[in-house]
């Protein structure tokens, strides 16, 4: 009987290809990264656009915003705003008009490192973390605990190692410190000791501005640094929706302004609460009040770095419950997406928050649909992207360890499907069918050129999601997702971070201020 001959295997085999997979990728070979252009989605019409514009603009001309402090009423008056005998605020088109042409229509987020600089220009998109969660989700034992700077902080350790997460908009309140202005120093603190990338904060009252400032000028080495790279933002509620300033978050605006931050202008109505119950006129609501934040913005600095933070929120009104997971969320956030590309505005909103109390497959949908959809509207900054759980109020650090993989994928479909010569592959058609040089096809495309060439390229592939077969799972001692976040935590949170202070500067930090986080 013949022995049957075996072809020989390809030098290296599965243990190469794990290498090669294991070693990181250059920025240039990466198949994804910050930025990528999104904007193919568009679920409003250009007649939509014009007419929430015109909305918009009509709602600010008649309607107005109360409430604005009296610092506020002069800065905007000043500037050609009416105000009425109500005391409400009204704004002539023509003066959002010219606003319009001196607002920032280009601007870059600094990082600590430069590396992790963002361009919000165009329909760039990244994707990062936000929201003011007073829990903190504990996975293993099934229940939520109130949220402290310890957790802050090793969220922002998380975050820094996380290549799909762009940036870190403070995610949580540090429930352990009672006073606020300890508590808004010690999340600048915590913040930026655990991270290099871009940092966006809020600040509870004007007066706890200039200690924030001081605290940075330290880090950055000096007031000029800090000036030349404002490497954290300050997000700013400076609305409560229906159409009234917030009088003392205005004041804090006017200070970050005043020392070189840039802000973020954001409005966070309820549609059905606090915005109307429609898709369209909770975005013609949200655009008309960032409008008015950027009117704001610029008459008291042409052109300062500002974000149109249009965040809608949806509503279950069964339960007048928020439903930040739904479909109707996604589809807010991608219509004000389409309204910060006709304005020409760099722009954020809410995506890839979830109902779910647990990184569950409720989450895993929820999560998905609205960081896709947010991507491919070209959306510039998609916040709460990662680990947000029921309804903003637990957050979670191992599910902002699996967004890293959710948001993987939602890049992938952010870049797209490339059509070129060589992407038409007929040429790899005739080798694999046809055969060359006198050889026969092998029939299939395992090993080709351009399959191998494209591997790493081309091809997204999860960091903890579990592709193997049944059997090899079964071997491997079936592993649990959770189990495997679990312990990545503990692996990122057992080394140092990049992002450590020097320990003089730590130690000048701590003389100067009451630092909680050990």
């Amino acid at each position: 009987m013949n022995e049957q001959i075996k072809p020989p295997r390809r030098s290296g085999g599965r243990a190469a290809r794990h290498a090669m997979r294991a070693a990181p990728l250059t920025e240039d070979k990466r198949p994804i990264r910050p930025g990528m252009e999104g904007g193919t989605f568009r679920p409003l019409s250009d007649a939509d656009i014009a007419n929430i514009h015109s909305a918009a603009l009509t709602a600010l001309e008649e309607i107005g915003l109360a409430d604005a402090p009296e610092s506020g009423v002069q800065i905007l008056t000043g500037a050609g705003a009416i105000q009425g005998d109500d005391g409400r605020i009204r704004f002539p088109r023509a003066l959002v008009e010219d606003m319009l042409t001196k607002a920032a229509k280009s601007i870059t987020l600094c990082g600590r490192d430069p590396a992790y600089d963002l361009d919000l220009s165009g329909t760039k998109v990244h994707y990062g973390t936000a929201g003011a969660a007073v829990h903190m989700v504990d996975v293993l034992g099934r229940e939520y605990r109130e949220s402290t700077v310890q957790d802050l902080f090793d969220a922002a350790k998380i975050v820094n190692t996380l290549d799909n997460v762009h940036f870190l908009q403070r995610p949580m309140v540090c429930r352990d410190i009672a006073n606020n202005a300890e508590m808004d120093l010690n999340t600048v603190y915590a913040t930026t000791r655990g991270t290099l990338k871009h940092i966006g904060t809020s600040f509870t009252e004007p007066d706890f501005v200039a200690d924030a400032v001081e605290l940075l000028h330290m880090i950055a080495g000096g007031e000029d640094a800090w000036r030349a790279r404002p490497f954290l933002s300050n997000s700013n509620c400076f609305v409560v929706p229906p159409m009234k300033f917030a009088t003392e978050s205005c004041q804090v605006m006017e200070n970050c302004i005043a020392a070189g931050m840039p802000v973020l202008l954001l409005s966070a109505g309820m549609a059905g609460a606090t915005a109307p119950p429609t898709v369209a006129g909770a975005i013609v609501q949200a655009v008309a009040e960032c409008l008015a934040g950027m009117v704001y913005v610029n008459a008291i600095s042409p052109g300062h770095p500002a974000i149109f933070g249009t965040w809608p929120f949806g509503l279950d009104l069964r339960t007048g419950a928020m439903s930040i997971g739904s479909g109707e969320q996604a589809l807010l956030t991608a219509g004000c997406a389409q309204m910060h590309q006709f304005y020409g505005l760099p722009g954020g909103a809410a995506a890839g928050a979830s109902d779910s109390k647990l990184p569950d497959m409720q989450a895993g949908w929820e999560q998905m649909c609205s960081n896709v959809i947010a991507g491919l509207s070209g959306l510039n900054m998609v916040y709460e992207a990662a680990g947000m759980h029921a309804s903003l109020l637990g957050f979670c650090h191992e599910s902002l360890i699996l967004a890293d993989d959710i948001i993987g994928q939602a890049q992938r479909c952010v870049r797209g499907i490339e059509v070129t010569e060589e992407t038409l592959s007929l040429n790899e058609m005739r080798e694999v069918c046809l055969g060359k040089n006198d050889q026969p096809g092998v029939g299939h495309y395992l090993g080709t050129d351009q399959t191998m060439g494209l591997m790493e390229s081309a091809f997204v592939y999860p960091n903890l999601g579990d592709r193997t077969s049944p059997k090899e799972w079964a071997e491997n001692d079936k592993p649990d997702l959770l189990d495997k976040a679990v312990a990545r935590k503990e692996e990122i949170l057992g080394a140092p971070s990049t992002a450590e202070f020097d320990p003089m500067l730590d130690h000048a930090i701590r003389k100067r201020f009451k630092i909680h986080l050990a």
